[in-house]
């Protein structure tokens, strides 16, 4: 990957560490996993990949916020920061805000770039452990008074409403290994059985 090295010292100094101070679920693991897919998804495109990247990095920096405007906070963090205009023109900049600003999963119109579609995808890595993990862990974060079944009732509510068969999840590269995964996921919320079996074991 053809990366601007600066950019990813700046990055990795002042970006990446904002999240140590967020929920379980949205730490250093789950940025750098979205850096990843992004630079991933990106390099068949004909994309800039120095934006991409700047787009998985501040994509959920606007946690610092609360998580229920934390697309449109993400999206102001990027235009204030006056160090990526070192690098970008301000056309860039608005692009990059967009696209953050559009990767939420509940969002009810379509990421207005291809940035956008980037962000949101990479954003989804459909891993049923780690989802089941991710849920619990907000669910512990946000409703520690819940019991350990009140728990698995919120994220099975919560797993129906995002990943199952009529949920608001989309997927914006069918040719993504996303798509495989979100299918063998649905086959298992249907079920249940098998995530149960995990839930009882992360929890």
């Amino acid at each position: 990957m053809d990366l601007n090295k600066e950019i990813i010292s700046y990055i990795e100094s002042e970006i990446i560490p904002r999240y140590d101070s967020f929920d379980a679920a949205h730490r250093r693991d789950h940025v750098s996993m979205v850096i990843k897919q992004s630079l991933e998804i990106a390099e068949h495109l004909d994309v800039d990949l120095n934006m991409v990247y700047v787009i998985a990095a501040y994509h959920d920096t606007g946690l610092c916020e609360g998580r229920e405007h934390h697309h449109e906070v993400s999206a102001r963090i990027i235009k204030a920061d006056e160090n990526l205009r070192r690098w970008f023109s301000e056309e860039q900049i608005q692009i990059m805000a967009d696209a953050a600003e559009d990767h939420r999963a509940s969002a009810k119109n379509a990421p207005r770039t291809i940035y956008g579609r980037i962000v949101a995808e990479a954003d989804r890595f459909i891993d049923p452990e780690t989802i089941v993990r991710r849920t619990i862990q907000y669910g512990l974060d946000h409703y520690p008074e819940l019991s350990k079944e009140q728990q698995y009732d919120r994220m099975m509510q919560h797993l129906h409403e995002k990943y199952g068969r009529n949920g608001y999840l989309k997927l914006w590269f069918p040719e993504s290994p996303n798509a495989a995964r979100l299918e063998k996921l649905r086959q298992m919320i249907d079920n249940e059985t098998e995530i149960k079996e995990i839930f009882i074991s992360l929890f």
